[in-house]
């Protein structure tokens, strides 16, 4: 080797040794001082804005009027006029007895109360009857009575002269008595009479209300919901044959918590959803409260009408309901690139005089980027790092 390469080795190790051979204090301080230069992170305000407040409850969509058609008098089913799923109208005639009978009633308490109209010299009955004042039997014991009191008043006047004996003008005396009694008698029959007659003719409106009832027509606008009895069979009163849904307008039952009581009134608008028709709102406003909360899950039910009908909705259906609780909350609420989740945890660094504040939090609702902030942990204005998230800790010195 020659002598001048043998120098530039020679010269080259002792370099490399010194450079071996510095001192570690001075390479850790360079280090932490490298360390400690703060990070540079973009940050956003926290801003102040006015939102609506709600919550979810569920409820259940109910029919308007449901009721049991039956029939108030007892006989054999002559025709049904409706049948499952038909809509009907108010009046719509539903069922039909055989009213064979009831025309046979009719008939016989129509004859009671015509025979006991003529005992009274009345014509046959029209529907509109008056009491008489008189009758063949009380006009004439007015007759009689008026020809003795005529006798009567003549022996008192031939008494006062005595020239009738007082025997006689006694027998005159009891004689008129009689006769008075007599026309008392026959005003009393004719009470009697007219009394019976009043009650032949109630009976007669009772059999012929009875005749009608055979015929039963829809209460109210309505569908079939189920039909229970064929025709031709024989039914009881009271016995149900077809059961009828009022669907329109619909009812919105719903079970309020008890923390959300006082925003529920009468007249309060709701929105609800149902699966059945995916992606459609549909409204609906509050018309009874129950007076009382449900003492097992501390719930108020309420019930609200539907604004309009949709055919898309059926009752018996489950539905999500908005209940708006606030509607202009003042809340506080920062970018959603402010947020850093991790574990399960949500942060936040506020950043103030250069240092990162860590906050942990959960997370409101998000509208049009914003996320809600639960109050009291930033005001309006505060700067939030929206950068750098992972590489920040709490106490972490930062420039923007």
């Amino acid at each position: 080797m020659k002598p001048f390469t043998q120098a530039v080795l020679l010269i080259t190790l002792l370099f490399l040794s010194a450079c071996s051979k510095q001192d570690p204090k001075a390479t850790e301080a360079k280090a932490a001082t490298k360390a400690a230069d703060p990070i540079a992170v973009k940050t956003a305000s926290a801003i102040e804005r006015q939102t609506e407040r709600a919550i979810a409850v569920t409820g259940t969509l109910l029919p308007d009027e449901t009721v049991t058609v039956s029939t108030e008098v007892p006989g054999r089913i002559a025709a049904i006029r409706a049948d499952f799923g038909q809509a009907v109208r108010k009046g719509d005639i539903l069922i039909e007895l055989d009213r064979t009978e009831y025309d046979l009633q009719v008939e016989r308490s129509r004859g009671a109360l015509n025979q006991a109209l003529a005992r009274l010299s009345l014509p046959p009955y029209n529907g509109k009857t008056a009491a008489p004042e008189t009758t063949p039997a009380l006009r004439s014991a007015i007759a009689q009575l008026e020809d003795t009191k005529f006798k009567y008043d003549s022996a008192a006047k031939l008494f006062q002269t005595g020239d009738i004996a007082k025997d006689r003008f006694n027998e005159l005396e009891k004689a008129l008595r009689a006769r008075q009694a007599a026309v008392d008698s026959a005003r009393d029959d004719l009470r009697t009479q007219w009394m019976n007659v009043t009650a032949l003719e109630a009976d007669l409106k009772l059999v012929e209300k009875r005749r009608g009832d055979t015929i039963v027509r829809a209460p109210f606008d309505g569908v079939v919901g189920e039909k229970l009895i064929s025709a031709g069979q024989y039914v009881k009163d009271n016995m149900g044959i077809l059961r009828l849904v009022k669907v329109n307008p619909m009812r919105l039952r719903l079970e309020v918590p008890e923390a959300a009581v006082n925003a529920v009134k009468i007249g309060t608008p709701l929105t609800f959803t149902t699966d059945a028709a995916a992606g459609a709102g549909f409204d609906a406003i509050v018309r009874q409260l129950n007076p009382s909360l449900d003492a097992r899950n501390r719930t108020l039910t309420a019930e609200a009408r539907l604004t309009k009908a949709d055919a898309r909705l059926r009752p018996g259906m489950f539905v999500q309901v908005k209940l708006v609780t606030e509607r202009a909350a003042s809340v506080v609420a920062v970018p959603r690139q402010a947020l850093y989740s991790i574990a399960g945890l949500t942060k936040v660094f506020k950043i103030e005089n250069g240092v990162a504040r860590l906050i942990t939090f959960v997370p409101g609702p998000e509208v049009d980027g914003m996320v809600e902030v639960p109050a009291g942990l930033l005001q309006n204005g505060d700067r939030v790092a929206i950068n750098e998230l992972p590489a920040l800790t709490n106490g972490m010195k930062v420039r923007q």
